[in-house]
């Protein structure tokens, strides 16, 4: 697949889904103003793609906000199971304290088969962090902490997109035309 076609498809995700659907709603400020980063890997292995990682957060740390607010590290074809990719983020967050970033930037993870623990596979309420391709959302804590200064009840946030999701059912998030590989 083409690196355009993945850029495509992940903007086809935030344009439709995340924003929207207000999955999030800080992300259209930052979309609208094009200071989202969005980077295809096409490491061939997971080493590689952790110094991939490595690069992207200092490039976001070492960027100004105005230019680039957030990355999606996004990896079409090295982590087509969840479990593995869950495993990859212990490794992912440990590299934040390694590069002094610990406080300053997170990492979010978003993936097709995407399964918040203690949930079955179909919920739609995994849905909320379903992506077309594993990606790994770096965020500046700053901007998180300006996200909550203009909404202190951030878990209310995920309590609408539980519910909205779950009126709205799979049907309806499949009419929304998301390009979603094929899954296993």
């Amino acid at each position: 697949m083409k690196q355009e076609e993945i850029v495509a498809a992940t903007r086809i995700w935030l344009e439709k889904a995340v924003i929207g659907l207000n999955l999030c709603p800080f992300a259209k400020s930052v979309y609208v103003k094009n200071q989202i980063r969005i980077v295809v890997s096409e490491a061939p292995h997971l080493d590689a793609f952790l110094e991939e990682l490595d690069r992207e957060l200092d490039f976001l740390a070492a960027a100004s906000p105005d230019e680039t607010d957030t990355t999606l590290l996004v990896h079409p074809s090295l982590f087509p199971d969840f479990d593995d990719f869950n495993q990859m983020l212990d490794i992912a967050d440990a590299a934040l304290p390694e590069h002094g970033l610990d406080g300053i930037l997170q990492i979010a993870p978003f993936h097709p088969d995407f399964r918040f623990e203690g949930t079955e596979a179909d919920e739609i309420s995994n849905y909320t962090n379903r992506s077309p391709y594993p990606t790994l959302h770096l965020i500046r804590e700053s901007s998180i902490a300006r996200a909550v200064a203009a909404m202190p009840d951030t878990d209310a946030i995920y309590r609408r997109n539980i519910a909205l999701l779950q009126e709205m059912g799979p049907a309806a998030w499949a009419d929304l035309g998301i390009p979603m590989p094929q899954r296993k």
